[in-house]
């Protein structure tokens, strides 16, 4: 049994910093990557990248790369999602998710709210 929890969204000016937090709670030694994903008003659903919970390998999609940066905290049972630099582009709901040693996303939080003003 997992539940992840997203925290850390907001309000933030452009040009400002934001870091998202997904605690997993559950037993963890069946999780093979975590994910993070965002979905703006009125599009789809899209990957942003993910980290491998063993090791910390991260990979990030187009809409990631050069743009945010995924980390992990073993210990904590948490994966994080730093953004810099935001723009109003970046306005979204982001969520976690969680594969389990396949390549479907089982297990998603409810996601947080980024929103990035002008």
């Amino acid at each position: 049994q997992v539940q992840l929890v997203e925290s850390g969204g907001g309000l933030v000016q452009a040009g400002g910093s934001l870091r998202l937090s997904c605690i997993a709670s559950g037993p963890t030694f069946n999780y093979y990557r975590m994910g993070w994903f965002r979905q703006a008003p009125g599009k789809e659903r899209e990957f942003v990248g993910a980290i491998m919970w063993r090791d910390g390998t991260t990979f990030y999609a187009g809409i990631g790369k050069g743009r945010f940066t995924i980390s992990r905290d073993n210990a904590k049972n948490t994966m994080y999602l730093q953004m810099n630099s935001l723009k109003t582009e970046y306005t979204a709901v982001y969520s976690c998710a969680v594969s389990m040693g396949g390549s479907i996303w089982s297990v998603w939080g409810q996601g947080t709210q980024v929103t990035v003003s002008t």
